[in-house]
């Protein structure tokens, strides 16, 4: 099965937009609050465990199993891979 992640953080305009798109082409996905369902140290832990530049900015997506970045990289990849949430592959 596929595993689509969205670490989150409350009050976050980009976490709010890119929830909306994943939703709008009707990808299943968890929600990581930070702070709530995973702290700061145990995402920067992960990152550093699968060899990826400490994250930033929320949210971090990982689509697929595979990380994708923030909400802007969500759209570049929607843009140039005509993603609609079904039947994707990376």
């Amino acid at each position: 099965m596929s595993e689509t992640i969205v670490y989150s953080k409350p009050s976050c305009p980009n976490c709010v937009k890119a929830k909306k798109l994943l939703d709008e082409r009707g990808v299943y996905y968890e929600v990581k609050e930070l702070g709530v369902d995973i702290q700061p140290q145990e995402l920067f832990d992960l990152f550093e465990t699968k060899g990826l530049p400490q994250p930033r900015t929320a949210p971090q997506i990982f689509l697929n199993g595979d990380y994708i970045g923030g909400y802007d990289q969500l759209t570049k990849y929607i843009e140039e891979t005509g993603f609609n949430g079904t039947g994707y592959t990376l």
